[in-house]
């Protein structure tokens, strides 16, 4: 039987999750992308580099994460946050956070140690999806 989780324990699944699926606009159509984030005082943070996800967001900054624990089609977990996109724009937060995120990501290779060598590549944007709502549902 498929319950409704408590914003408690719908929080409680985003804090375990380590990918996640973010979902914005872009024109008049919905866009989800898979990312890895950091969870931290009922925000997602994640950084990306340039591209449609990015604009997107920056035109509509209204924006959803859902996670979900499968275990097979009738045990599942499935929570969803939505909130307001915000870029990091300070620079001791953006280290703060860009540390967090490869200590919990070690296999990223963040595009910054990239651009600071070369030149060729802009510097990865540090993002927070402000969390004011949480939901979710299950079937055990």
């Amino acid at each position: 039987m498929i319950k409704t989780l408590s914003p408690e324990d719908a929080r409680s699944l985003l804090e375990r999750c380590r990918i996640g699926r973010l979902g914005c606009i872009t024109g008049n159509e919905p866009y989800v992308v898979p990312i890895s984030y950091l969870f931290e005082d009922d925000s997602v943070y994640g950084h990306t580099m340039p591209g449609l996800k990015v604009d997107a967001l920056r035109a509509n900054p209204r924006a959803c994460v859902q996670v979900d624990e499968i275990r097979d089609g009738y045990h599942w977990r499935s929570a969803i946050g939505f909130g307001g996109y915000e870029e990091i724009k300070d620079p001791e937060e953006r280290e703060r956070l860009l540390t967090k995120l490869l200590e919990r990501f070690p296999q990223l290779t963040p595009a910054e140690s990239i651009s600071a060598n070369s030149g060729l590549f802009a510097p990865p944007i540090v993002f927070r999806i402000r969390l004011e709502r949480m939901t979710g549902l299950a079937e055990d």
